[in-house]
């Protein structure tokens, strides 16, 4: 069992693998946190925080005539409001007007295996003694109102997930603030590590010092959004990719969320994380409960590198589900780029046609196949084939898809309804909106309110009756504008309506691929990867642009999550022509495919493209699911010159027989230095022969317009060189400077 209570002690101790969790509980009622440390087999209470309070004397204090102890100086579990601690608390529950109140330990229960969450996503356990659960039942003795924290120590990996559940007493209270965790650190030491940008530039890691005051990110735009993400981590002094102390905090939530840092006037760090208390006020009734999502808590000793490989293992086995969470995902190839919403089926052949023989294994219809869709003014919500374009359905398009040997995907935007559609003009209630006043638009659309039953029961029936018209074998799932109008509540009881529907449409139709999209990266949370388990990263498939873009996402988020294309140059998001090795080269960090007309392409090209299908068979497995070591991102050496230069990655498979590895400058200078890559994860006592991707464009580039150089000075080391694992670990591979002239350098490491 990796959780005991010593009862002379009154410590709970939350043991993982490596790190020790401990609760404190004072004079049998209150709920004091009392670190998070290496491994510790016992606990003598010595190094705890002392209990003396230290601050002046107007700070009240809870045990009066005993000794000076407030709970503003000490290391809470899950602060209450608006008594001794008047920092930042956990939940705010207004009954009989008050905010105050208190929560005293009650009683407490240890088991083994982690019970689902009511209607949210949340991390499982195949096999339950992987995972021991602590519940602490605290109740405030004024109102009745009972709070049940739940932590979920796994003992596999140095993970601990937290949720909460208030369940109301005899007083109807409101519950204004109701978040998931709440953790204290004994100093602000810290660097705090977020991950922010905009549509088309989501997920750029961001690091910066803890000061006093409160930091932190939060979306209120009822999505988990392109400008933040719900994920912080603090990294201690001298913690990087591979060593040091962090600690990663990650809500598996889809909606408004916040994650913050509160410095207080001892230095101490409370971190906390849940949903955004903006618009939200839950009214409860005597025994009616809320569930809080769930937070993902990470501790690591090595660094972000084993932070990052921590969450990737544990989303891609205990958050993702269903066929497709172990299987290899195929390469894609989707109209949109190509076509927009100019297609015919004759066109829609011909790009299959060329993509078959490319190899291509999946071909998605993206949007314009429904209603009268010609372009984005019209017709969501009207699920039903357009015969002018596709006059024999969806039917004959699969049909004639799979007749060319690949698999047969949809584009939907099912959460939508535009002004001009069928649906909008029967229900117009449907759409979110304020009484009185007129809905605002976003890309000409109104979304639908899935908080209401009826809605999500229409949506469930439709989509059913389209998904079982045709053999569908993929569905990307899109989610285009922030919702607005929103009444009381609202963001909460969309996800609760939008996570029945993926839970029964999942269910039902559980062979499909479903990848979740959001405006490209707007919704890429953990929530969404319960039900979907990929994501389509970004809208911008700039190769260097996806760089940040894919590295930041890796922090959190495993390889096998993240969609990557490559599209057309120049660049229909910011105009860059980047070499097609470039762009293949980058696409391959995750599952792997094109954004293009095919049908434009040069003899050369499409060679090329055939040469990086095959080549990205053969490692898939690998990049999908192995494991990811980032070897030089940005923010490698964040006041260095070298750290806008080039990055590079490595997959490894987790049984270290392969190994592919990446080199993108993302700035080219001449006469650059060499480049030395020191790999990670190999087998020390294992010779790895060495094969890179060689790339028919890059090469009469370099012949023909740069200099007449030979193919070998692409790569670091002739194809079939031999060399040991410790080598390329320790004294590492050189990178010669030429390469950088074609953008990239990818090759594979082969155990021998």
């Amino acid at each position: 069992m990796s959780i005991c209570f010593d009862k002379e002690k009154n410590v709970f101790l939350l043991h993982t693998p490596s790190s020790t969790y401990v609760i404190r509980l004072h004079d049998g009622k209150y709920i004091l946190h009392g670190g998070w440390f290496h491994s510790l087999p016992s606990w003598s209470g010595t190094c705890a925080m002392p209990l003396v309070d230290r601050a002046f004397s107007p700070v009240p204090a809870e045990q009066h005539g005993v000794c000076d102890f407030s709970l503003d100086s000490q290391q809470c579990e899950y602060p209450v409001p608006m008594r001794s601690d008047f920092r930042s608390a956990a939940y705010e529950a207004v009954g009989e007007e008050t905010l105050a109140s208190d929560l005293l330990y009650k009683t407490h229960r240890i088991s083994s295996g982690k019970k689902p969450l009511p209607g949210l996503p949340a991390t499982y356990a195949e096999n339950q003694s992987d995972v021991d659960t602590l519940e602490i039942d605290l109740q405030d003795p004024h109102t009745g109102l009972l709070v049940t924290l739940s932590y979920a120590v796994w003992n596999t990996m140095d993970v601990i997930c937290r949720h909460a559940v208030f369940t109301c007493g005899s007083v109807p209270l409101s519950l204004r603030k109701a978040l998931s965790a709440s953790i204290d650190f004994p100093h602000s030491r810290y660097r705090l590590l977020q991950l922010s940008g905009a549509h088309a530039r989501e997920r750029h890691a961001i690091l910066h010092s803890l000061v006093p005051g409160i930091q932190g990110v939060e979306s209120r735009r009822c999505m988990s959004s392109h400008q933040q993400n719900p994920f912080i981590a603090l990294l201690a002094d001298g913690t990087t990719e591979n060593q040091g102390e962090a600690f990663g905090f990650n809500l598996v939530y889809s909606g408004n969320f916040t994650a913050q840092v509160e410095v207080d006037q001892w230095g101490m760090s409370r971190v906390q994380l849940g949903i955004s208390p903006s618009n939200f006020d839950w009214q409860l009734k005597e025994g009616e409960s809320f569930c809080t999502p769930e937070a993902v808590m990470v501790r690591s000793e090595s660094g972000l590198d084993g932070m990052s490989r921590t969450f990737h293992d544990l989303y891609r086995k205990h958050l993702c589900r269903g066929t497709w969470r172990d299987r290899e995902r195929p390469v894609v190839i989707n109209n949109w780029e190509a076509t927009y919403f100019n297609f015919s089926v004759e066109k829609l052949f011909a790009l299959a046609d060329t993509a078959a023989k490319e190899g291509v294994e999946l071909f998605v219809l993206d949007d314009g196949w429904f209603g009268k869709r010609n372009d984005d003014r019209s017709s969501l919500g009207d699920w039903f084939v357009n015969k002018a374009k596709l006059p024999g359905g969806l039917e004959e398009v699969a049909k004639g898809i799979h007749d060319r040997g690949m698999k047969f995907g949809l584009w939907f935007e099912p959460e939508m309804i535009s002004p001009d559609s069928d649906l909008y003009r029967a229900h117009p209630d449907w759409a979110l909106s304020v009484a009185g006043r007129e809905p605002v638009l976003g890309r000409h659309q109104l979304v639908l309110d899935l908080g209401k039953d009826e809605v999500v029961n229409f949506l469930e029936e439709r989509l059913s009756q389209v998904l079982s018209s045709a053999p569908i074998d993929y569905v990307k799932w899109d989610f285009n504008r922030s919702p607005s109008d929103l009444h009381l509540n609202a963001s909460h009881k969309f996800y609760l309506g939008l996570y029945r529907l993926l839970e029964n449409i999942t269910g039902r139709f559980p062979s499909i691929l479903f990848e979740s999209c959001s405006g490209g990266g707007g919704r890429f949370d953990a929530g969404m990867l319960h039900y979907m388990p990929q994501t389509w990263t970004s809208d911008n498939t700039d190769a260097l642009s996806r760089v940040a873009i894919q590295l930041g996402t890796s922090l959190v988020y495993p390889a096998s999550a993240m969609s990557c294309h490559v599209s057309a140059v120049p660049n229909h998001q910011v105009g860059r022509i980047s070499m097609l090795s470039t762009r293949g080269h980058v696409a391959m960090a995750g599952t792997f495919g094109y954004e293009l007309d095919l049908n434009t392409l040069s003899g050369v090209e499409l060679a090329e493209i055939r040469s990086q299908i095959a080549w990205y068979k053969k490692i898939r497995h690998t990049v999908q699911f192995g494991d990811l070591h980032r070897l030089e991102a940005p923010w490698s050496h964040p006041a260095a010159a070298e750290a806008s230069r080039y990055a590079a990655w490595e997959h490894i498979s987790k049984d270290k027989k392969q190994a592919v590895v990446s080199v993108v400058w993302t700035f080219a200078e001449a006469t650059p230095e060499y480049i030395t890559l020191q790999l990670k994860g190999l087998d020390p006592d294992a010779r790895y022969k060495f094969t890179s991707l060689q790339s028919e464009v890059m090469q009469a580039f370099l012949k023909q317009a740069v200099f007449d150089l030979p193919a070998e000075s692409l790569i670091a080391v002739p194809d079939g060189t031999v060399a040991y694992g410790s080598e390329l670990m320790h004294a590492g591979l050189r990178i010669v400077g030429k390469a950088q002239y074609g953008g990239s350098v990818h090759f594979m490491l082969e155990k021998i």
